[in-house]
Parts: C-alpha cells; structure tokens; sequence
C-alpha cells in the first residue's frame, strides 16, 4: 500500500509539473509574440516620427516660398500702382 501511495504521489507530481512547463512555455511563446509586436510599434513609431519630421519641414519650406511669392508680388504690385 505504501508503494501504490507513493506511486500515485508520483504521478500526481509529474502531472502538475508538466501542467506547469505547459504553462511556462504558452507564457515564454506569448512573450516572444508580445516582443515581436512592440518591435514592430517601435519601428513604426519611429517612421511616423521621420514622416512627421519630413512633412513639417516640408510646410515649413512651403511657407517660405510663398512668403517670398507673396512679397514679390506685393513689389510688382506697388511698382504697378507707382508705375
């Protein structure tokens, strides 16, 4: 009787371990996702950042020509009006 104890102690024990590295290697494959998925963001953070960065300077350059557009016409126009 002691031997069958022993025996079904055993098993007991070798199921609640696989039960347990059942459940390490679901949360171990679950982190490589979850790393694989912030990687990702990062990454597209980041080119949101440069696009950002890309557009502003482009509106900034916009900006300026026709800040010099307007300031020419404003010297023909006053050229015209004198004129």
């Amino acid at each position: 009787m002691r031997l069958d104890t022993l025996t079904r102690q055993q098993t007991n024990t070798q199921n609640q371990l696989d039960d347990l590295v059942s459940t390490a290697n679901s949360i171990f494959a679950r982190n490589a996702i979850m790393n694989d998925v912030l990687l990702e963001l990062r990454e597209n953070s980041e080119q949101q950042q440069r696009n950002f960065e890309q557009h502003q300077r482009n509106f900034e350059e916009h900006q300026r020509t026709t800040n010099a557009a307007l300031q020419s016409l404003e010297a023909i126009l006053l050229q015209l009006i004198r004129g």
